[in-house]
């Protein structure tokens, strides 16, 4: 990555994989709901790897999957899903790297 690059980026890129639950509408217009993970994420976006072939400018529901909430009432009972619109796409054997825009970024 050029200077240039990571000077236009709006947050950093965290290279980490954590296991994300993406609801949506595949390339042929079926429902999916698929446990996959991120490659990268950052306040605006991921990279996902998705078993399935999705288009272009597609709404995703994404959901990171929590163990069951502390008796203690102190922890949210789950994290809302986030909203990701399809930027682009590139398949990579038998699943698809899927770069996303979160609609509201990470705070």
């Amino acid at each position: 990555m050029s200077s240039n690059d990571a000077e236009r980026r709006r947050s950093a890129r965290l290279h980490i994989q954590i296991p994300i639950f993406v609801r949506g509408v595949d390339a042929y217009g079926d429902d999916f709901l698929d446990l996959c993970r991120t490659l990268t994420i950052s306040a605006q976006g991921a990279c996902l790897v998705i078993p399935r072939s999705v288009r272009a400018n597609e709404m995703l529901q994404l959901t990171i999957p929590a163990p069951p909430p502390a008796a203690s009432g102190l922890i949210p009972a789950e994290t809302p899903p986030m909203q990701a619109r399809v930027k682009n796409l590139q398949p990579a054997g038998d699943v698809h790297v899927v770069g996303v825009e979160f609609l509201r970024p990470l705070d």
